[in-house]
């Protein structure tokens, strides 16, 4: 299993299907467990994925709206029964903090997790704390306040083995110099920069129930992974413009635009009973790696660019 991938939990928008649950996306990212906007059902799901509760570290919420929200009780219910040691960080729009508080009370159960809440009022970076990454917000434009979320893993350095044997850093001097950032050898100094390259960071995004807006491109310039609402087609999108959401082609325009390494295309209309004419209508305007996303799939984090 792959230590960074999406597992898709739910790919329905307001009105769940036979084939499609709720809206659910858990993000694995090493160490680390973001869930996205758990909608009714997200709980069960997580079961048939074979992921436990005591992976999610993070939750965040775009809006809410039930689909991507009712979830949120059984999750924290669940956690709690698990007896998860760990604090989980929840985010989700400030103008919804009583809808947040009400979910999480929504039954009589015994609270045992640390769940710690990070509001979000306005665009911007988000603490993260213990996190190997940065995360931030960027508003959307939907009938409630809404936001998408990007995360952002600082870059690194690749050690170079050619180098390192022609300057003869060996052995327990190769994590050293990676302590140090320089060592000596010989008779002279030799540093990290000399022996390595640098290893760009990874990154990906999550736009949900939006229009097209300045947040969108925001989120998805250059990402490795876009996990994007495809709610519409084209031949729809004055129902797209009304209710807030985007159609297949504007996803993948948004993504050809952004230089985006995989596009996820998920959040379905009931509408559509099979989803080839969104696969359609989206390669015609993104030509890299393009996913639409079924319930219970598992994509990669796609390799370093």
């Amino acid at each position: 299993m792959s230590a960074r991938e999406l597992v898709v939990l739910g790919t329905a928008s307001q009105v769940p299907t036979r084939q499609r649950n709720h809206n659910g996306y858990l993000l694995r990212w090493d160490g680390e467990g973001l869930l996205f906007d758990p909608g009714d059902g997200t709980q069960r799901q997580l079961t048939h994925a074979g992921v436990a509760a005591s992976a999610i570290t993070r939750i965040a919420l775009t809006h809410f709206h039930g689909d991507h929200c009712l979830g949120l009780p059984g999750i924290v219910q669940r956690i709690s029964l698990d007896a998860v040691a760990h604090p989980v960080h929840a985010y989700y729009p400030a103008s919804g903090a009583h809808w947040f508080r009400n979910l999480c009370d929504a039954s009589a159960f015994r609270r045992t997790v640390e769940l710690t809440e990070h509001p979000i009022a306005t665009a911007g970076p988000l603490p993260a704390p213990g996190a190997p990454f940065t995360l931030e917000a960027a508003a959307l434009s939907h009938p409630v306040q809404a936001f998408g979320y990007r995360l952002t893993e600082p870059d690194g350095r690749r050690l170079l083995p050619e180098r390192l044997a022609a300057l003869g850093v060996r052995g327990p001097q190769v994590g050293e110099l990676q302590r140090t950032g320089a060592l000596r050898v010989g008779e002279r100094e030799v540093t990290l920069a000399e022996v390595s390259e640098v290893r760009p960071g990874q990154s990906f995004a999550f736009v949900m129930d939006t229009r097209l807006c300045p947040g969108v491109f925001e989120l998805a310039a250059g990402v490795d992974m876009l996990v994007i609402e495809a709610t519409f087609l084209e031949a729809d999108a004055h129902l797209a413009a009304e209710y807030g959401h985007l159609t297949a082609a504007q996803a993948a325009l948004v993504a050809a635009e952004c230089g985006v390494g995989t596009l996820v295309l998920t959040h379905f209309s009931q509408r559509y009973r099979t989803l080839e004419e969104h696969r359609r209508e989206a390669a015609r305007h993104f030509g890299g790696e393009l996913v639409v996303a079924h319930d219970l799939l598992r994509v990669p984090l796609p390799p370093r660019r």
